[in-house]
């Protein structure tokens, strides 16, 4: 169990790194001409064909398990993304992707009340901590001022986010990674549709922008989903405050943007967090073994 642990850690690591660079392609893919609800559709599109490509390969990886989740997965998956990309044209991209990026608070809450996951006093200091990092790092030092439309629509979308990975971490005992992951493709272009009717941009570049996209979500998604098997949804939600981290890593390397001091300090809180509460935040070897594998949501 405890390997199966420190390999958790390590592929929400890497999806932490892969879903920051996807957030570049998306900012560099809107440049060129992509609209946001476009950008997602084909995101969701190269997910689903990839999947679809190892399924007919893999026969025996096609197996459908809790049916009702899965759709639960899609549908929440597909509407936090949707609501993301809406709050980000309500708002400023900073203030929107901070409010997103809560999500993992919500998921702790809905696991606390549906999984029956109590986290340990450690894990919730490590959660907060790190937290605290994203918020300075995202927030540049400050917190919205006021909720206004987009800031509802960001909150319900966090609040979406944080119900589909809830969902992740009850389907890992009955379905695979690989399924899970092209339920939440699925959701994401049904909701995506509205958006396919607008001019859509010619630029070959554009067009490897956003494929780069589609790719590095998959690899990202594939990777968390993964993760969500051997730990919980507190200790993985610890994990996923890099995300936010990682993507002004590498926009600073590829963009050329520019991290405040109150932003390095974010980075430092982030980092700090998520060591605390992989250090400190198991449980005693007895309570692991009780809570091994992830019981199914009450209905």
């Amino acid at each position: 169990m405890r390997r199966q642990k420190l390999r958790a850690r390590a592929e929400l690591f890497g999806s932490a790194v892969l879903f920051g660079l996807m957030a570049v392609f998306v900012r560099l893919s809107t440049l060129r001409g992509f609209s946001g609800g476009q950008v997602l559709f084909v995101r969701m599109a190269v997910g689903a064909g990839m999947v679809v490509a190892l399924f007919r390969a893999r026969p025996g990886t096609w197996r459908m398990g809790n049916r009702k989740l899965l759709f639960t997965r899609g549908l929440f998956g597909g509407l936090a993304a949707l609501l993301y990309f809406v709050a980000l044209a309500l708002l400023p991209a900073g203030e929107a992707t901070l409010i997103n990026n809560t999500f993992p608070v919500f998921a702790v809450l809905i696991s606390f009340f549906g999984l029956e996951e109590r986290p340990t006093f450690h894990i919730a200091v490590a959660l907060l901590v790190a937290t605290a990092g994203m918020l300075l790092v995202v927030g540049d030092g400050s917190l919205p001022t006021r909720l206004g439309w987009g800031q509802v629509v960001a909150l319900v979308s966090a609040a979406a986010g944080g119900a589909a990975v809830t969902s992740i971490r009850a389907l890992r005992s009955t379905d695979n990674t690989f399924v899970i992951f092209f339920f939440f493709t699925l959701g994401g272009m049904v909701v995506s549709v509205p958006f396919l009717f607008g001019a859509w941009p010619a630029e070959g570049t554009a067009w490897l922008m956003a494929l780069a996209v589609g790719v590095l979500s998959f690899g990202a998604q594939i990777l968390m989903t993964h993760a969500y098997g051997p730990l919980t949804v507190a200790e993985a939600a610890v994990w996923q405050q890099l995300t936010p981290v990682m993507s002004f890593v590498w926009a600073m390397l590829l963009l050329g943007e520019r991290l405040s001091g109150a932003g390095a300090l974010g980075v430092l809180l982030g980092i700090g967090g998520v060591l605390y509460g992989t250090l400190l935040g198991h449980r005693t070897p007895a309570a692991e073994v009780a809570g091994e594998g992830a019981p199914p949501l009450r209905p």
